[in-house]
């Protein structure tokens, strides 16, 4: 079949096929001074993570992984589910920071020194501003289960509502029992990447939510002011979440974010034996990927980078583009060249509206593991009339 071409900043090359389409994609050369597609050795703390990812969300880009899939006990990581299950409900206007909660007796009398707690009282009204606060900073058992109950009247509720935000997201290999993560028998667990998926929905979703609460240095309770207990807020340039994690049977755990001149990456490292070995994990693990990787400027919303045929359509194909900037992620001093396919299960039926998922863009660079992207139809194709078909019908037979 033949190779068609496409003006510079667009796809260059792409085969047209029922469903798969071949692309070469906008490159980057950059200055060659270690083998393409490695990056320099990582640091050596990483190693004591059983569990450890490293994603550029600039990019949808994995820059390490161990055990990126496999399923692990969160602990208090299982506490930013509850976060994003209240931001949705703020969101939604079901939910107001300023709304009081009444502490049921016996969540106060259960939660009483287990774990780090806010030290809430039988019948005490507090404000879901400062329950979130006290989950999102210090970890505050007694502080998840009050929310979660002040806002589905139970916890087997609440824990279905995030189990349905987790299907939602994508999260396959994760499973909540409650709004605290405190040891279930190994019922709630996690993988890595679907940590990175929500993460993604709690910086994208709710930006102004995240900086207050989870971004936020610490806060007053009480009369007295409580640290953060993230080993990134304060501590490490651009750091600003997202949430700690340590029981006996899982460890310590931390998911972390950096920001650092619009390049957001995400840590997680499982399983680590101390908090301060978690801590420099997540640290050296960070800096290597500011360090040792290259982001530039790469694919832009609104630039086709390919087209993907269309059934009973006035078009017989349509533009296909990014929902929003990318960058191309490439070890720092390598060449980096991107090489795509576009996937969808086609043809696709019309009528499409624009900014429709269509598709998703597989995406290797310089022969490195691929990675998708998603693909939104770049215009609106409206369903065909009788003599759109007629003339698309007698195209194909001539094609």
């Amino acid at each position: 079949m033949p190779l068609r071409r496409f003006l510079p900043g667009t796809a260059l090359l792409f085969r047209r096929l029922p469903v798969v389409l071949a692309a070469l994609l906008p490159t980057l050369a950059l200055a060659a001074d270690r083998p393409t597609g490695h990056a320099a050795p990582l640091p050596r703390s990483v190693a004591q993570a059983r569990v450890a990812l490293l994603f550029d969300l600039s990019s949808e880009r994995t820059l390490y992984a161990r055990n990126e899939e496999a399923r692990f006990l969160p602990a208090s990581m299982a506490k930013a589910m509850t976060l994003l299950v209240a931001f949705d409900a703020i969101k939604a206007g079901s939910l107001r920071e300023d709304a009081l909660i009444t502490v049921r007796p016996e969540t106060a009398r259960r939660w009483s020194g287990r774990g780090t707690t806010l030290f809430l009282q039988e019948n005490e009204r507090v404000a879901v501003r400062d329950l979130l606060a006290g989950v999102a900073l210090i970890s505050a058992n007694d502080g998840a289960v009050a929310l979660a109950e002040g806002m589905d009247g139970s916890l087997t509720r609440f824990s279905e509502r995030m189990n349905a935000r987790a299907r939602n997201l994508g999260m396959a290999d994760s499973h909540f029992t409650s709004p605290s993560g405190f040891p279930d028998g190994g019922a709630t667990y996690v993988s890595a990447m679907d940590l990175v998926r929500l993460t993604r929905a709690l910086v994208e979703d709710h930006p102004m939510l995240y900086r207050r609460y989870i971004a936020a240095p610490s806060m007053m309770w009480k009369g007295q002011l409580h640290a953060s207990k993230s080993p990134f807020v304060g501590v490490v340039p651009g750091g600003d979440g997202v949430k700690t994690g340590h029981t006996y049977e899982a460890g310590f755990n931390f998911l972390g974010s950096a920001e650092r001149g619009g390049r957001r990456l995400v840590v997680v490292v499982g399983g680590v034996w101390t908090a301060p070995g978690r801590a420099q994990s997540a640290r050296d693990l960070l800096e290597w990927g500011y360090s040792e990787w290259d982001a530039r400027s790469w694919l832009s919303p609104g630039t086709p980078v390919g087209h993907i045929a269309v059934q009973q359509g006035a078009r017989r194909r349509v533009a296909v583009t990014v929902p929003r900037a990318y960058r191309l992620t490439v070890p720092r001093g390598a060449r980096g060249r991107a090489e795509g396919t576009i996937v969808y299960s086609g043809p696709i039926a019309a009528p499409i509206a624009k900014g429709a998922r269509v598709g998703e863009l597989r995406v290797s660079v310089d022969g490195a593991l691929p990675y998708a992207l998603p693909l939104v139809a770049a215009e609106t194709v409206e369903r065909a009339g009788p003599f759109d078909r007629t003339v698309n019908g007698l195209l194909g037979l001539w094609r």
